[in-house]
């Protein structure tokens, strides 16, 4: 089972969704999206919580009132963290975790540590995890069929693209070749290296016309 939420507090809103156990933890840490941004509480156990980020941004660009809402239902989420005050939950982009097959079950590690952020979370503020809790939503997705999709359409867009760039190519080499052929026509019509059809006559000597006068 996984529980989706929906952080609202922004237009459009985002999708905020975790595991309901370790063990569902594992499928997504399997399945994420290239677009995933992984919480957790720092050095604590807790919930994984993923946020769903729109194509094109990045972990930069996520809302402060979003990042908020996150690690309010992380810090939730966490048997020791939710009793606690001034914890730090680490965030970080799914293609960022690091599996290998010596860690336990929900396990993981960071491929590059300073790809890692940290928000520090003071107390737990009840009304941001109330208003998650009512957009809160149990479904027993099939992830492995859902992130396939996922990569098909893109696999479909990148191909697009291409098929897109190959005939602006195409267009781009028609039109040189065009203006070629316009300059070596322009270059040949020049008067320089044209040829006359002009018919010249010879010139012929002027003739004595003598008059002969007769006599009476």
């Amino acid at each position: 089972m996984v529980f989706y939420f929906t952080s609202a507090v922004v237009e459009p809103p985002y999708t905020i969704y975790m595991g309901k156990d370790k063990y569902e933890n594992e499928d997504l840490i399997k399945y994420g999206w290239p677009e995933d941004i992984w919480f957790h509480v720092d050095k604590l156990s807790s919930a994984h919580v993923y946020l769903r980020m729109p194509k094109g941004l990045t972990i930069n660009d996520i809302p402060k009132e979003v990042l908020i809402d996150c690690a309010q239902l992380v810090k939730n989420n966490s048997i020791q963290g939710c009793k606690m005050n001034n914890i730090n939950v680490v965030y970080t982009p799914w293609g960022n975790l690091k599996k290998t097959g010596d860690m336990d079950v929900g396990q993981i590690g960071f491929h590059r540590q300073k790809e890692v952020k940290i928000v520090a979370v003071e107390k737990k503020i009840n009304e941001i995890i109330n208003r998650l809790e009512k957009t809160k939503d149990e479904r027993y997705p099939d992830l492995a069929a859902e992130k396939e999709s996922r990569d098909q359409e893109e696999r479909n867009e990148k191909k697009a693209q291409l098929q897109e760039q190959k005939r602006k190519e195409k267009e781009e080499l028609k039109r040189k070749k065009e203006m070629e052929e316009l300059r070596n026509y322009s270059s040949l019509m020049k008067s320089d290296n044209m040829t006359s059809n002009e018919v010249r006559m010879p010139v012929r000597d002027k003739q004595t016309t003598f008059h002969i006068e007769e006599s009476n």
